[in-house]
């Protein structure tokens, strides 16, 4: 299956160019679900390549470069927007969120999901990832911005063939953001980062790596 990837050129600045060459891990746009989420917690990696920039030689040791913004939406079934963050990601770090107790403990609605749609959209932190900062860029989040370097993984909880429930981790899914998509998400992102009272946004991000988290068996 071929799936499209993103041109990222001055010249799609109002729509979003697509080249028809299979895709890799790194697409800016990637998709998943997190299951029963009643039953126990599911918990998100997510990573930078790399592929924006050089690793960084550590405090002191040059300036940054290749930081993206990794902007996490979390969708009920129905598909309201529950929550939005971002994780600030170095090249070759990684990060973690807890979908129950980082996406979903404080929702727009006050009503945790049993289920949720996840969506990542990934973003230079500044130009050229010398930025440091991600405050707001699930809301903010342009085409002209859009970065390379994401790969994510995810646990959902599925129930066992034998009985009780057993955890599975995939990848996220590499998949076509148009500019409706994009407008759609920043959008709703901005109404609830503009609601005040911080509901909807996600709590934090976790450097290095979560575990799969709980789940009964």
């Amino acid at each position: 299956m071929r799936l499209t990837t993103f041109v990222l050129a001055a010249t799609a600045l109002s729509a979003v160019a697509v080249a028809q060459n299979p895709i890799t891990a790194d697409s800016p746009f990637q998709v998943r679900y997190a299951s029963n989420l009643t039953v126990g917690d599911s918990v998100i990696n997510i990573t930078n390549t790399g592929a924006n920039g050089a690793s960084l030689f550590g405090p002191g040791f040059g300036g940054a470069v290749g930081n993206i913004c990794v902007n996490v939406y979390a969708f009920s079934p129905d598909e309201q927007l529950q929550a939005c963050c971002s994780c600030l990601v170095t090249p070759d770090g990684l990060v973690s969120l807890s979908v129950v107790n980082d996406l979903i403990s404080n929702t727009l609605t006050g009503i945790r999901p049993s289920s949720v749609v996840i969506k990542l959209i990934s973003t230079l932190a500044g130009t050229g990832g010398s930025g440091t900062s991600c405050t707001n860029s699930a809301a903010n989040a342009t085409i002209a911005a859009l970065a390379t370097g994401l790969a994510a993984w995810g646990t959902t909880i599925h129930a066992g063939a034998t009985g009780g429930f057993q955890t599975t981790e995939t990848a996220f899914t590499p998949s076509t953001l148009s500019a409706g998509e994009l407008a759609s998400v920043t959008n709703r992102c901005t109404n609830i980062i503009g609601n005040g009272s911080t509901f909807g946004v996600c709590r934090s991000c976790r450097a290095g790596g979560l575990g799969a988290g709980r789940s009964a068996n």
